[in-house]
């Protein structure tokens, strides 16, 4: 049933006559009454808005008819809006927060430009992001019979003083033209080498383009047929063009990409797309769809513009190739920490030791470093340092800390899933595929744990041990309370706290993946190789090895300092604003407790130290979750993957786990 018809036509009768009276001072919020009279019919969405009883009124009322003539010349008519086909929606900085935070305010506090403009009008009538929903559920039919009632006639019509047809042309000259000047930028260009010696596509746009618009101008129709050569030609251009952007998009996984490149790029592609929209408004075969035509160029307008701060929208299509080079070097990087034979498991578990053993040394020194004298700030920093240097030397020599693994390796298994799901095979040996390469992970994550905490204990409580016996001084005396309370997951914050460290882990990631991605794009390694001064100072050779050292290994330097700063600045930080914040570690949390039950001289109580073991199980789950989710989110956004297709693999995962759990924490015999 059409809900419209089912209202008494009273109150649009109403809405008339009240803004009759008023004459010319009430144009508007006629208009906007008008708006809100169908808007609050909108609940659903699939349902036809039928405007057929304003159509009866207008006919059977001449008033009516002249008055909504009237409003509509005076707020549309004539009115300028080639700013809303060249400027909204698409964006207008390189800088992607700028960007964001611009939206976000005008969404709280719109921006209204001059009253002459066709987009104030649109803001103060169409000022809601569904609008576009409920107009489109208008019948065409019903629209054309309103136009014809009102005595409209098209922009193609060539009797009217075609201002329409005139800001259309305009708007798609400015595109082009901004189109051109971005995408031949430097920093453009170079994400596409190839085409140097090459005429531009964008050149040959602009050439097309003008050419095109002078033809309208010149004929005497404003108009042209679809198969016309000139029109054709554009759109074959404007496909150039994209896939022009789409090679400099591809060309990003060997010649990194930066955000201010990723965003021009992103304008660019914006801007093609544009001109794609509107086009087709500039070819008519048949006269008979000139109304239909003009309807759909209305609703096109309105629908721009009320989209204009879709903040959202914005995030997910703009961040897109970036989130993928960052989630691709954390894939790579994840894939050495994943291991498939007995060999690779035992290393693992070697290397995990390590990360224990340096850990265990950290957790002596954080203790010493507490009975320091000084501010919360020094602090903060003598505890980032000693964290940052211990990250950074597991990291440098070849040690594995489990909880650094989930953020690289939750990457590789999206980089796995976007493999199998495009791959050839068939779906069952795709999901099959995936659930083993799982199994890898988990049990890869399984042992990394075992080496950390089994040898972070022992480490911590030998060194403690050793102080006390040199120097006769209990260095947890006063602190083992306070050591193991903290772990307890019932009567302490301590899973709030494991996920904030998660995040941390998370973000350490994240900071890989953008170094390595912004060196990349600045082509960092090949400047170190080829420099001058070092090559005179050091050598060719040790200059090579120097450049190779970069390129591999200081991504993860810069990341594990990050991280050590985010997990020795937490509770400072927490204390200065007031809030319980602090970060809690699987692997330090096995080292506090060896410390914990030495400083109490091995009285602590068994359920203490019980609640505290349970709390370092829970501390390393809520680590290994939070970074893992975080992790794997955003891998398979930047993939654009199906939530449908993880169902299906975490299926098969599933399975195979029921059929053969040992190989998810063990390596299998044979291979």
């Amino acid at each position: 049933m059409n809900f419209i018809d089912s209202k008494n036509s009273l109150e649009l009768h109403t809405i008339f006559e009240k803004h009759i009276l008023n004459g010319a001072e009430s144009y508007f919020d006629f208009a906007i009454a008008l708006g809100n009279y169908y808007r609050q019919d909108s609940k659903n969405w699939e349902e036809e808005i039928n405007i057929h009883t304003l159509n009866l009124l207008l006919k059977e009322n001449d008033n009516y008819k002249r008055f909504l003539k009237e409003v509509l010349d005076k707020l549309i008519s004539e009115k300028d809006f080639d700013q809303i086909i060249s400027d909204s929606g698409i964006i207008n900085y390189s800088d992607f927060f700028y960007e964001v935070r611009k939206r976000i305010i005008e969404k709280i506090l719109p921006y209204q430009p001059a009253p002459d403009t066709l987009e104030f009008v649109l803001n103060q009538i169409f000022y809601s992001a569904k609008d576009p929903k409920w107009i489109n559920q208008i019948p065409k039919k019903q629209l054309y019979e309103l136009l014809q009632l009102l005595g409209y006639k098209t922009f193609y019509d060539t009797e009217t003083s075609n201002h329409p047809f005139y800001e259309l042309i305009y708007a798609v000259e400015v595109l082009t033209q901004r189109v051109t000047g971005r995408a031949m930028e430097p920093d453009i260009c170079k994400m596409v080498p190839n085409s140097r010696n090459f005429d531009s596509p964008f050149i040959g746009l602009q050439r097309e383009t003008t050419l095109f618009i002078n033809q309208l101008r010149e004929q005497d129709i404003r108009y042209v047929r679809s198969d016309d050569l000139n029109y054709k030609q554009l759109f074959v251009l404007l496909n150039q063009c994209e896939k022009y952007i789409d090679t400099a998009y591809s060309n990003a996984n060997k010649l990194g990409i930066s955000i201010k490149v990723n965003q021009s790029l992103f304008k660019v592609r914006q801007q093609l797309q544009r001109i794609k929209k509107v086009l087709p408004y500039l070819a008519l075969d048949n006269k008979n769809e000139a109304y239909e035509k003009n309807i759909d160029f209305i609703i096109l307008l309105i629908t721009i513009n009320c989209n204009k701060t879709d903040v959202s929208k914005l995030i997910r299509e703009s961040t897109q190739s970036v989130a993928y080079e960052i989630t691709q070097h954390k894939a790579n990087t994840g894939e050495h920490y994943i291991t498939s034979t007995k060999k690779e498991y035992i290393n693992m578990l070697w290397s995990a030791c390590g990360g224990g053993l340096i850990v265990g040394i950290m957790c002596i020194i954080k203790l010493l470093l507490g009975n320091v004298e000084t501010s919360e700030f020094g602090h903060a920093f003598l505890y980032s340092m000693n964290y940052s240097i211990g990250f950074i030397a597991i990291y440098l020599l070849g040690g594995t800390l489990a909880t650094k693994q989930p953020s690289m390796t939750a990457s590789a298994l999206a980089s796995s899933l976007e493999r199998n799901v495009n791959t050839n095979e068939g779906i069952a040996h795709r999901y099959w595929s995936f659930a083993t390469f799982v199994s890898q992970v988990s049990r890869s994550q399984f042992i990394a744990f075992i080496g950390n905490i089994f040898v972070a204990f022992p480490i911590a409580l030998f060194l403690i041990w050793g102080i006390d016996k040199l120097l006769t001084i209990n260095i947890a005396a006063s602190k083992w309370q306070h050591l193991l309370h903290d772990l307890d997951p019932i009567d302490s914050p301590a899973i709030f706290h494991a996920s904030i460290a998660g995040i941390f882990l998370f973000l350490s990631g994240i900071i890989a993946g953008n170094v390595a991605n912004r060196d990349k794009f600045n082509a960092v390694y090949y400047r170190i190789q080829q420099h001058p001064l070092l090559k005179k100072i050091l050598g060719k050779d040790k200059t090579n090895k120097f450049a190779e050292w970069y390129k591999d290994k200081w991504a993860g330097v810069i990341s594990n300092f990050w991280f050590g700063v985010f997990m020795g600045s937490t509770g400072s930080i927490g204390l200065f604003l007031g809030l319980d914040i602090d970060i809690r570690h699987i692997t330090f949390a096995s080292g506090n407790i060896a410390l914990g039950i030495f400083g109490s001289d091995n009285h602590a109580p068994t359920e203490m130290i019980t609640w505290a073991i349970i709390g370092m199980i829970v501390i390393g789950f809520f680590n290994f979750i939070v970074s893992f989710t975080l992790s794997f989110y955003l891998a398979m956004k930047a993939r654009k993957i199906e939530y449908t297709e993880i169902s299906h693999m975490f299926r098969a995962v599933w399975t195979l786990f029921k059929i053969n759990p040992k190989q998810f924490f063990f390596p299998p015999k044979s291979s």
